[in-house]
Order: structure tokens, then C-alpha cells, then sequence
């Protein structure tokens, strides 16, 4: 899986040749050609997808090149997942292709997922030709009707000669602003025919789309004004300071301020959790001391976040205690959305934050009032003193969930490891017990909240990063809507380890049924599980079953010596244990359960 310097140097080649260097000025090519010529222009180095009538002649192209490879999926789900996944790790855009029809029908969960979580994708996806479209033809669908909810932007390719404009652009905007995914529809008789390529476009001008970067200085200078004269200030980011590549200006800003820290569920990792700075997730499973300092805070500096309904809860509710809040936020659509703000700056988060840094620097500034801030530091600790994340670690019996996620940060703690996880409890729990201190290395749905992503999106990081270890932390529910992919794990020889947190139960589920519906569990418990030893065997690889507390840590490490298999961990947890802290709908954030005493 290693990419050698002469490979290395020849994928550089072929991007610089399809980039126009070296080359005659025009020449003829199919758009299909046009098509893997602007990829590897890019530098695209994976593409996952599963092909079909339509795109046959991209296919074709494929089989005709040597430095793009493509990862054959068992799901076109799956595709867009695996890309989302690598995009999310490496920062780069991912790459998903996918057949018209069901292909791309299938494509559209992966695709919103990604928009939801804003992350850079482009989506190619092949069509009926031209003349059939409107027809009913055979796999026929309006591709570009069906996901324009759900993507950044989308185009239908109507004429060869448009591919490399096209492409150019979708990079383009997936990459920038605010990113996201872009579906580029492609007709068959397009990828066949021919025209004039005369090389990649270097540049690209939309005079429709031009993202702000650079904040407004007077805003910044404002914000810090606020932010020294403050009180009791806290620090609310999101997942656009990892988006925006902007934790070293995070980190940095508050080691000169002392400030308190929190993240959301998409933000982790933006700020070392190990540092008694962060008060750990904020929100609806977020520690008591994150959700009180945020609700009693008088200047709010919220970076790259959106104040969603997870994090604030009810907005009355949050609305009650005044405060000043200060915004940074490179889409201008999410500032003032949910909650209305007292500064708001629109620009690129790196840049913004870099600027207020420097503002400090020059005027050598401190916070005004340290009396002030000392007070409120002793506030937080007592908040602190609560142990809001304690469960019943003297269980013999049965295995505790959250032991599980515990001991794997323990034995992983100093190591290159990637997380990712489904949707349910046990994304909670790993959330809330794998203390992440580097960012991009917690890989999960946040926004849509889709089940099944855990496996893909592991796949698609051990392709990124093949010396680094990946988790997948899951549940015996999430699992099975993407277990295919298993097969894919074996064909490319990416090996993972898959944590199981079996319940079975659907565990969030189970766990608001009894909290809201008095314990009818209607549908919630799953009947008839595989054994996935056995069916983790079938596909080729080793399968564990774990059932006892005493046994978790031995599993686990017996699983990482096997470094070059991927090992399915069947972990038979408590059915009973709920995640807490727990904010219930239409409820305030400081209005928690923090266990079953609460009930």
C-alpha cells in the first residue's frame, strides 16, 4: 500500500501532463479521457465507486491509466462514504463515481451526509444519454433534481468539450468557503465523445462564487475588546476549526488568553481533550461543566459552530441569561440562524483567528479583569467536582460500554489512531471517553446522524493513511447497514479494527423509549443477530467475541498485534446502561439528567 518515490514522481508526471505541460497545444479525446485527465490533474489518488451501463466508457478510461485507483465498493453508499471518510482525514477532496439510476439514487444518504457535515466532495455520476433523458430510459433518474438539496452546488456535463471546465469548478467549490459535496452528472454519449483537449485549466473565475476570507478588522478589534473585558469568557467552536485547518491559531489564542474551551460533537480534537482548558463536549450528551459554563458566560466567542439544536438545546431556554456572543463563521448564512449575535465576522476561520492573535500580540493585551476570571475558573471546577462521566467501573459482570472506549484510549493514547464510528450510544461514548488531543482523527455523522458510516469511512482513512491504526466503533445495529464492505476491507487490504458494542438493543432508541415513552420498546430490540465471529470469518477475517470486563483489555491487544488483518471485536455490553449526561427535547442545556437517579 505504500506509495513509492518513482510512483510518486510518475503520478506528478502524469498531473503535470494533464495539466497542458510538455504536450501539443490540442488534442483529441473522449470526455471520458478528458474526465480521468482532469482527476489526475487534481493529484486524485483514490477513486471508490461501483460501475454500471452509464458510466462504462469512464470505466474503460480507468482500466487505461495507472495512477489513480479505484476501490471497487459492494454499495454505492459505501463510495460516497469512503470518500467522505478520507476527506475528512486528509483534508483533500474525495472522489466517489457512481452509475445513473440506483447508482446514484443510492449515492444520495453519502452525498448528504457529507453536506450536512460540510465536507469537500465531488460526486461524478453517469447519466442516459442526452437524447433519452426525459424518456423513462432505462436507469434513468433527474440526478441533479434528486440531490440538489443535499449538495454544495451540481452540474449535467451537455457537451464534452465542457469536462475539464466542469471538473475544474467542482473541485473548486468543494474545496472552498464553506465546503461541501458537488455532483457532476455526466451523460454516456458525453464520456464518449470526442473533443478538442488543449490541457487542464490552472485557474478558474466564477463571478457567481466568491467566498469571503479576510474578516472585517473592525469586527475582529471589537471582538477582542469584548473578549479582554470579559468576565466570565468561554471559547464554543465547531467542526469548521478543523475544516478551516485552524487549531494551531486555536490552540495558540488561548494560551494567551487562560480561556475555557469547549467543542461540539463534529469539533473534537480542535483542542487537546487531555488539557484541563477544555471542558469536554458541550450539548445534549455533553459534560455538566461544558453546558453550565456555556448557558452562565458573559462574552461567548463561538468559531467555526452553528448553535444547533443539539448544542443549545432549547434557544428560550439558552436566551434567558444575557451575554455578549461574538461569531466567526465563513458561511454568512450560519451566523444569527438559530441564535442572534452581537459581532458578527464572516472570513475564513484561519485567517480570522490569525488576525485577532496578532492584535493581541501587538497591543501585548491581557484580559482586564483577572480577579474576575480566577472566580470563574473556581465556578467551572466546582461544576467539575460533579464527575459528570462516572459509570460503575466495579462491574464484574457485565462489560460496561464505556470501560471499552476507556481502555482503548489507554492503550492508544500515545499512538496514530483514527476513530471512527456510527451513529448511536456508542458514538456518544466514544465521544465523550476517547479524550482526542490532534484534530481530524474523530471521523463521524454528525449533522445527519446516518448509521452505517463507520466501516466506509475506516476504509476510506486506511487508504489515506496505511502506516496509521483505525477503529471503528460501533454498534451490533449501525453495523450491519454497510457490513458488506467487509469484502472491499479484504480486497484492498485495509486492515481495521471493529469495536462491536453489542446491546442488542437499537440503543438510543431503547434508551429514549424509556426515558419518554415509560419504557414501550417498540422495535427496538434486535432479534436474530449473525454471528459475527463466524460472518467476520466468512469474509476472511478474525472475529472475537468478548464477554467478560476482565477480558477487554487482552482482546484489544491481541487485536492490535494482528496488524495486518482486520478483526471484528463482538463486545457483549450492558443492554441497560443509558448515555449521560442526557438533555431531553425541548429542554434547556443546564435542564440535564445525569443518570438513572435523575429519571
Amino acid at each position: 500500500m505504500e506509495i513509492s518515490k518513482a510512483e510518486m514522481k510518475s503520478a506528478a508526471a502524469t498531473a503535470a501532463l494533464a495539466r497542458g505541460a510538455g504536450r501539443p497545444k490540442s488534442e483529441e479525446l473522449r470526455g471520458a479521457e478528458i474526465l480521468i485527465r482532469a482527476l489526475q490533474a487534481e493529484g486524485v489518488k483514490h477513486i471508490w465507486g461501483y460501475p454500471g451501463g452509464a458510466v462504462l466508457h469512464i470505466y474503460d478510461a480507468l482500466f487505461r491509466q495507472k495512477t489513480i485507483q479505484h476501490i471497487l465498493v459492494r454499495h454505492e453508499q459505501a463510495a460516497v462514504h469512503a470518500a467522505d471518510g478520507y476527506a475528512r482525514a486528509t483534508g483533500d477532496v474525495g472522489v466517489a463515481l457512481v452509475t445513473s439510476g440506483p447508482g446514484v439514487t443510492n449515492a444520495v444518504t453519502g452525498i448528504a451526509t457529507a453536506y450536512m457535515d460540510s465536507i469537500p466532495l465531488v460526486v461524478i455520476s453517469g447519466q442516459v444519454a442526452s437524447s433519452y433523458i426525459g424518456q423513462d430510459a432505462f436507469q434513468e433518474c433527474d440526478a441533479v433534481g434528486i440531490t440538489r438539496p443535499v449538495v454544495k452546488h451540481n452540474f449535467l456535463v451537455k457537451d464534452a468539450s465542457q469536462v475539464a471546465t466542469v471538473i475544474k469548478k467542482a473541485f473548486h467549490i468543494a474545496r472552498t468557503g464553506r465546503p461541501g459535496p458537488v455532483v457532476v452528472d455526466i451523460p454516456k454519449d458525453i464520456s464518449h465523445n470526442k473533443a478538442a483537449f488543449a490541457g487542464y485549466p490552472e485557474s478558474i473565475s466564477m463571478r457567481s462564487y466568491n467566498p469571503v476570507k479576510k474578516g472585517h478588522s473592525g469586527q475582529i478589534r471589537k471582538a477582542l475588546q469584548w473578549l479582554l473585558a470579559a468576565k466570565r469568557p468561554y471559547i464554543y467552536t465547531g467542526g469548521g476549526v478543523l475544516l478551516g485547518n485552524a487549531t494551531a491559531e486555536l490552540r495558540e489564542l488561548v494560551d494567551l488568553l487562560g480561556y475555557p474551551v469547549t467543542h461540539t460533537l463534529m469539533g473534537l480534537g480542535a483542542f487537546p481533550a487531555t488539557d484541563p482548558r477544555f471542558l469536554g463536549m458541550l450539548g445534549m450528551h455533553g459534560t455538566l461543566e461544558a453546558n453550565n459554563t456555556m448557558q452562565h458566560c458573559d462574552v461567548l466567542l463561538a468559531v467555526g459552530a452553528r448553535f444547533d439544536d443539539r448544542v443549545i438545546g432549547n434557544p428560550r431556554h439558552f436566551a434567558q441569561v444575557e451575554r455578549k456572543i461574538i461569531h466567526i463563521d465563513i458561511d454568512p448564512s450560519s451566523i444569527s440562524k438559530r441564535v442572534k449575535v452581537d459581532v458578527p465576522i464572516v472570513g475564513d476561520v484561519k485567517e480570522v483567528l490569525a488576525e485577532l492573535i496578532a492584535m493581541i500580540k501587538e497591543a501585548d493585551a491581557k484580559p482586564a479583569d483577572l480577579g474576575a476570571l480566577a472566580g470563574w475558573w473556581q465556578q467551572i471546577e466546582a461544576w467539575r467536582e460533579r464527575n459528570c462521566l462516572d459509570y460503575d467501573r466495579a462491574s464484574k459482570d457485565v462489560i460496561k460500554p464505556q470501560h471499552v472506549i476507556e481502555t482503548l484510549w489507554n492503550l492508544t493514547r500515545d499512538d496514530d489512531v483514527y476513530i471512527t464510528s456510527d451513529v448511536g450510544q456508542h458514538q456518544m461514548w466514544a465521544a465523550q471517553y476517547y479524550k482526542f488531543d490532534q484534530p481530524r482523527r474523530w471521523i463521524n455523522s454528525g449533522g445527519l446522524g446516518t448509521m452505517g458510516v463507520g466501516i466506509p469511512y475506516a476504509m476510506g482513512i486506511k487508504l489515506a493513511r496505511p502506516d496509521s491504526e483505525v477503529f471503528c466503533v460501533t454498534g451490533e445495529g449501525s453495523v450491519q447497514m454497510c457490513i458488506q464492505e467487509l469484502s472491499t476491507c479484504l480486497q484492498y487490504n485495509t486492515p481495521i479494527k471493529i469495536l462491536a458494542l453489542n446491546n442488542r438493543y437499537l440503543g438510543m432508541v431503547r434508551q429514549w423509549q424509556e426515558i419518554e415513552y415509560s419504557g414501550r420498546y417498540s422495535h427496538s430490540y434486535m432479534d436474530a443477530l449473525p454471528n459475527f465471529v463466524k460472518l467476520a470469518e466468512s469474509y476472511g477475517h478474525v472475529g472475537m467475541l468478548i464477554e467478560r470486563p476482565q477480558d477487554v483489555e487482552a482482546a484489544l491487544r491481541e487485536a492490535r498485534k494482528l496488524k495486518d488483518r482486520t478483526v471484528f471485536m463482538d463486545f457483549r455490553t450492558d443492554p441497560t446502561e443509558n448515555v449521560f449526561p442526557m438533555v431531553r427535547a425541548g429542554k434547556g442545556i443546564t435542564e440535564m439528567l445525569l443518570g438513572a437517579e435523575d429519571l
